[in-house]
C-alpha cells in the first residue's frame, strides 16, 4: 500500500510538472509570436549557424574521399543523428543553463514558492522556440543521409533510427539536468555544462575512428555519450566499434538513457536541497 501511494504521488507530481511546463512554455511562445518576423529571423539564424558545422564537413570532403575511413553519407548519418537528438533536447531543456544565474542573483527563490515543480519552471523559463532551427537542420541532414547511405536495410536497422533519436535525446536530457544540478554548487558553471552538451554533440558528429582511444573510452564508459549515436549508428552502418565491444551493446541505449535520467534526477534533488538562497 505504501509503495502504491508513493507511485500515485509520483505520477501526480509528474503530471503537475508537465502541465506547468506546457503552460509556461506556451506563454513564452505567445510572446515570441507577437514579433513573428523577429522570430523567423532568429530561427533562420539558428539554422544557418548550425549549418556551418556541416559545411565544414563538406569542405573537408572537397579535399578527401573518406574521413577516418567513413564516406560523406556515413558521416552525414552520424551528424544528422547527433544533431537531431540534441536539437530535441535543446528545444525542450535549453533554458536549463540559466540556472546558475538564478542561483547567483537569488531569483530562484521565486520559483520555490510557486505551486509547481522547480525543474519544470526552470526548463520552460524563456522557452526558445527559435532553437527549432537547429532541430530542422539536423533532421534535413539525417534525411539526406538515410537516402544516400549504402546500407542493407532490415526491419531491425529501420527501428534503430527512431530509437537512436529518442534515446539520444534522453541521454542529452540527463546531461542537461545533471549540469544544471552542478550549478547549485558551482553557480557560475554554464560554460562547463555547455562543454558537455554543445561540445558533446559536436564530438559525436565525427566517427570515433578520428579520435584517440582514450577519448573514445571516456565517452563510452565515463560519460556515455557514445550511446547517443556512435554505437547504434555503427550497427546500422555495419561498422565495427573501435573498442571491439559486442554487437548487442548497440541495443542498450534505452537502458543507458533510463539509468542516466534516474541519476540526473537524484543529482537534481540533491542540488535543490542544498540550495540556501543568497540571503537578500
Amino acid at each position: 500500500m505504501a509503495d502504491s501511494g508513493r507511485l500515485r504521488a509520483g505520477l501526480s507530481r509528474t503530471r503537475e510538472g508537465l502541465r506547468a511546463y506546457r503552460l509556461i512554455s506556451a506563454m513564452w511562445i505567445r510572446s515570441l509570436m507577437a514579433y513573428r518576423l523577429s522570430f523567423a529571423m532568429t530561427a533562420f539564424g539558428n539554422f544557418a549557424v548550425t549549418a556551418f558545422d556541416f559545411l565544414a564537413i563538406l569542405l573537408m570532403f572537397s579535399q578527401v574521399e573518406r574521413l577516418g575511413g567513413y564516406s560523406l553519407a556515413e558521416i552525414a548519418f552520424l551528424y544528422g543523428a547527433s544533431c537531431t537528438a540534441f536539437g530535441l533536447t535543446d528545444l525542450a531543456l535549453g533554458s536549463m543553463d540559466r540556472l546558475g544565474r538564478r542561483v547567483r542573483d537569488g531569483t530562484l527563490d521565486t520559483l520555490l514558492v510557486r505551486p509547481a515543480p522547480v525543474i519544470a519552471q526552470v526548463a520552460a523559463d524563456r522557452f526558445g522556440l527559435h532553437r527549432i532551427g537547429r532541430l530542422v537542420q539536423g533532421a534535413l541532414v539525417l534525411t539526406y543521409a538515410l537516402v544516400a547511405v549504402d546500407v542493407d536495410w532490415t526491419w531491425l536497422k529501420v527501428l534503430m533510427v527512431p530509437l537512436m533519436l529518442l534515446c539520444g535525446a534522453g541521454i542529452f536530457a540527463a546531461v542537461f539536468v545533471g549540469g544544471a544540478a552542478f550549478q547549485f554548487v558551482a553557480q557560475d558553471a554554464a560554460e562547463v555544462q555547455n562543454a558537455f552538451t554543445y561540445g558533446g554533440t559536436t564530438l559525436l558528429q565525427y566517427p570515433p575512428t578520428v579520435f584517440a582511444k582514450d577519448l573514445v573510452r571516456g565517452v563510452t564508459f565515463v560519460l556515455p555519450l557514445a550511446f547517443v549515436n556512435w554505437l547504434p549508428a555503427l550497427y546500422v552502418l555495419g561498422r565495427p566499434y573501435p573498442l571491439d565491444l559486442p554487437t548487442w551493446v548497440a541495443f542498450t541505449p534505452p537502458l543507458v538513457a533510463v539509468v542516466l535520467l534516474a541519476l540526473a534526477g537524484l543529482l537534481w534533488r540533491t542540488g535543490l536541497r542544498s540550495y540556501r538562497s543568497t540571503g537578500s
